[in-house]
């Protein structure tokens, strides 16, 4: 085994120790149930899951911090990941008995000491030639149970580390790399169990959920995405996906239908049930596959015990935009005449805003949160799109040659008027705060073949700036549709958002920038620049009686891959790597 020379020990390449360990050693660690992760919002001493709990508001109780006196909040230690293995870091940290596990580019892990900032350990995957994320090399965060702390990587494996020592306890393959699987979310714990998507949708993958026993990784039940496929539970069979194949598919499309869940789901302890957002079709080009196509672009409700689909909301039925649906569907409540409605609401890639009732999955209200939307004059009753089929790509087949549909421009652009990016949901005011971005794209189709690991989508584009601004967090009021206020930003937002009980939102922009907001009037009341760009998630945590606030700061992301136009922008920003922790001065 490849060796290196680290603080004065010699450690493997691929599981590396610092002299700091013996600090770690020494703390009291408490073992993360299944009760602090159902609590974690309600809990201020630690972050023990993606979202500050499983519902994913990302809202956090602690009011230390305020409108009156963030703008003393400073820096107080910056962590880098180091090397030449920079690129996008869109982590989100967690935060345990003082330690905070963070992940970086090139799946990596790190252990960090939240007083000091000293690296306690850290581990750092082997990844094979050939892997194939299709947008950066990223790693979005991991999920504690137990002593285990356990993350994704690039090749699509599931690793699970002793939250002590960082030393392997078991090791999951997820699927087949070589066929276009990945995985880049963060896993999320349900009732003893470690859930995880699938990244791989341009590459004709079949997206599934899966459940794993989270203290051994071995196989509870899995649950494919796209009709048409065995399901299983406890090494069993157990339905049909849909029922049967071809109901919404054509021929043998269902085989490599896409509809991958790459960015991992929510999990509402009320219902008991795990909300999971599946991605586009595969391929792109939406004449070669007649139909509806489920489950793709679509919310999913499945129960945590068995995988069975509980109930389904599509959002782009036949979708032709790469729209997908994965985006994060949160649980909350609201009143209405009095009564407790039971929603959830979600920011789509399409440009509308849905709030469905989480316990049937019923469409309550649809409205648009970007402008000047395209490809659909509205949504119908049910919350359907309502086509405009003018602006959808034209069949190639219509063509003299074959080769190249109709070119339509079409708005919001395929990276959506929201992509991955967690929006939060305040307790106090009620309000959504969702990162979006102002852009359209010129689409259009061409001819395809599926081929095993290769990008398999039949269409051409190039994104466009629609206004001088293209990022703009908007405050969302799901009862009524009101944008409360918006912040414009020059580049697009690709990072997450963290409300507080202090009256604050936080977030960043790729110009560097962690940004603190009034809450109710969008008024900045803090700035500070970081260095690169921002695409990770702010979390926010109490301690020895001072509250804390850490974001990963490290630009890169689909925005410079894919962006065209847009990406020309922001082409120089730079690229880094760095955790950077705050806090308030002692009164």
């Amino acid at each position: 085994m490849k060796s290196k020379r680290v603080s004065g020990r010699l450690l493997s390449s691929a599981f590396c120790l610092t002299l700091s360990l013996g600090a770690m050693t020494g703390m009291a660690q408490a073992k993360v149930t299944d009760k602090d992760i159902v609590n974690d919002q309600a809990t201020p001493g630690d972050v023990v899951s993606y979202g500050l709990g499983p519902r994913g508001q990302r809202f956090s109780p602690i009011d230390t911090m305020n409108t009156s006196n963030v703008k003393k909040l400073s820096p107080v230690w910056a962590f880098s990941f180091g090397g030449e293995k920079q690129r996008g870091q869109e982590s989100q940290p967690l935060v345990k008995d003082g330690i905070m596990f963070v992940t970086a580019s090139y799946s990596r892990i790190y252990a960090i000491d939240v007083e000091t900032g000293d690296e306690l350990w850290q581990w750092e995957a082997r990844l094979p030639d050939g892997i194939m994320p299709c947008c950066d090399v990223i790693n979005r965060g991991a999920a504690l149970y137990g002593d285990l702390v356990i993350f994704g990587t690039l090749d699509a494996k599931l690793v699970a580390l002793d939250q002590k020592t960082g030393k392997p306890k078991w090791r999951k393959t997820l699927g087949d790399y070589k066929a276009g699987y990945s995985f880049t979310a963060a896993p999320m714990i349900v009732k003893g169990n470690v859930v995880t998507g699938i990244s791989g949708g341009e590459f004709g993958i079949v997206g599934k959920v899966e459940a794993r026993d989270a203290m051994t990784g071995e196989l509870v039940w899995s649950r494919p995405t796209v009709e048409g496929h065995m399901g299983y539970l406890n090494g069993k069979e157990n339905g049909i996906t849909g029922g049967k194949a071809n109901k919404t598919w054509t021929g043998d499309l269902w085989k490599t239908g896409g509809a991958a869940t790459w960015l991992g789901g929510t999990y509402d302890p009320d219902q008991d049930l795990i909300f999971m957002g599946t991605g586009n079709p595969a391929p792109w080009n939406s004449h070669l596959r007649p139909g509806d196509n489920l489950y793709s672009s679509s919310r999913l409700a499945i129960d945590p015990d068995t995988g069975k689909i509980v109930w389904h909301f599509q959002t782009t039925p036949h979708d032709g935009w790469d729209y997908d649906g994965v985006n994060e569907l949160i649980a909350f409540d609201y009143k209405d005449r009095g009564k407790t409605v039971k929603a959830a609401a979600t920011a789509d890639r399409n440009g509308f805003f849905y709030v469905l009732n989480r316990e049937n999955g019923d469409f309550i209200r649809g409205f648009p949160f970007v402008s000047g939307i395209t490809w659909a004059k509205g949504l119908d009753k049910n919350g359907r799109p309502i086509y405009d089929e003018s602006n959808r790509p034209g069949n190639p087949s219509d063509s003299e040659d074959g080769k190249k549909g109709k070119t339509v421009f079409a708005v919001p652009s395929f990276l959506g008027g929201k992509n991955w990016m967690p929006m939060a949901f305040s307790q106090d005011t009620g309000l959504f705060y969702v990162p979006s971005n102002e852009w359209g794209m010129v689409i259009w189709n061409e001819p395809v073949n599926y081929k095993k690991g290769a990008a398999y989508m039949g269409s051409g584009f190039t994104i466009k700036p629609i206004y001088d601004h293209i990022g703009s967090l908007k405050a969302v009021d799901p009862k009524t549709g009101e944008i409360v206020w918006e912040f414009k930003n020059n580049a697009p937002l690709w990072g997450g958002v963290l409300a507080t009980a202090g009256n604050l939102v936080f977030t960043g922009t790729p110009e560097g920038y962690l940004y603190g907001f009034n809450a109710k009037t969008g008024e900045v009341v803090y700035k500070f620049n970081t260095g690169s760009g921002i695409v990770g998630s702010p979390i926010t945590w109490e301690q020895d009686g001072e509250q804390y606030l850490s974001i990963v700061s490290g630009w890169g992301g689909a925005v410079p891959l894919w962006g065209g136009e847009v990406a020309k922008k922001v082409k120089d920003i730079n690229q880094g790597g760095t955790v950077w922790t705050f806090k308030l001065p002692r009164s």
